[in-house]
């Protein structure tokens, strides 16, 4: 993307939806799924396709943008929102059925598909991917390929948005100069090394950084002043929704903010115990804490160590009104 104009939906508010790319050249990738998505592109069209990886790393950029690129019809169904059957007959068959009103084949994207129902959803889309082939094409976005049942592994181009080590600090630079346009298209005052901060923390989450970026930016200008904030926002919203006992919203928290580097989340967590905790809980917390990060170091999906310790906290504790 040029440095000095960066391409952006006037009508969008929301950063992320008015930079979206429109076109894989403008998609923030490693150097080999750029080249094969662009492949795809110049060839007219792509196969059913399984995109899974990080949260913020593009998947649902690059499916939008294919769709776009190649001129496709294309519909978006989020199915942490609606994956009942109701969705596949009415939404997703009325939509697939129907002539496209361009040559290619129209794309259903199927995001978060990691939250569709394994036992009824998922199952019935296969009878779909094959009964709409000559028309249609499906798109799945996830973060844990492993809860989407073998038979849509099966029917799919399996494609895991992972960044090669020696392609992390390229990637990162890129990310930084794309943050940077946005502010100056925005006009927005900043201070470069807090840029490269928050890149720093964030990476390579770019929806999250872009979200952050935006909420910094409200009184005009980000400076050292936001760097004070940053650890302590993250534990704050999760302190709230243990506070209201709020599982949703703590599971949202969980999902958002796991780290790579789960003794750094888990120090947060002990640190926050004394300002936010009742005293008398205090004990109790710090040896779930400890038993949780131990666990941390053994379990196969961290997401769900880390609600499970979420989960026992807000069960058995007390936070300060």
């Amino acid at each position: 993307m040029m440095s000095n104009e960066v391409s952006h939906d006037p009508k969008q508010f929301i950063w992320t939806e008015k930079y979206r790319p429109t076109i894989i050249d403008d998609c923030i990738l490693s150097e080999n799924l750029r080249d094969t998505f662009r492949m795809m592109v110049e060839s007219g069209e792509f196969q059913n396709l399984l995109l899974h990886g990080k949260p913020g790393t593009g998947k649902t950029t690059v499916a939008k943008a294919m769709a776009e690129e190649i001129g496709s019809d294309w519909l978006v169904i989020n199915c942490s929102e609606q994956s009942g059957i109701d969705t596949l007959r009415n939404d997703i068959r009325n939509f697939a059925s129907t002539v496209s009103l361009t040559a290619s084949k129209k794309v259903v994207i199927l995001d978060e598909f990691d939250y569709a129902n394994a036992q009824s959803f998922q199952p019935a889309l296969r009878g779909a991917i094959e009964e709409f082939a000559s028309n249609c094409r499906f798109v799945f976005t996830c973060n844990f390929p492993n809860r989407i049942i073998p038979a849509i592994h099966s029917r799919c181009t399996v494609v895991e948005f992972k960044i090669p080590k020696e392609q992390r600090p390229k990637m990162a630079g890129e990310i930084h100069s794309r943050i940077t346009d946005i502010l100056e298209n925005e006009g927005i005052e900043y201070k470069d090394d807090v840029i490269i901060q928050l890149v720093t923390k964030y990476f390579p989450d770019f929806r999250r950084l872009l979200n952050e970026v935006q909420r910094y930016s409200v009184s005009g200008k980000i400076d050292e002043g936001i760097l004070a904030q940053l650890s302590d926002v993250r534990i704050k919203d999760l302190i709230d929704a243990m506070k209201a006992k709020k599982f949703s919203e703590m599971r949202k928290w969980a999902v958002e903010n796991i780290d790579d580097d789960s003794a750094k989340l888990f120090r947060k967590l002990y640190d926050a115990l004394s300002e936010h905790m009742d005293p008398s809980s205090i004990p109790d917390a710090i040896l779930i804490l400890a038993e949780y990060q131990y666990k941390a170091a053994f379990v196969a999906d961290q997401e769900i160590n880390l609600v499970a310790c979420l989960t026992e906290l807000l069960a058995t504790t007390e936070w300060k009104s």
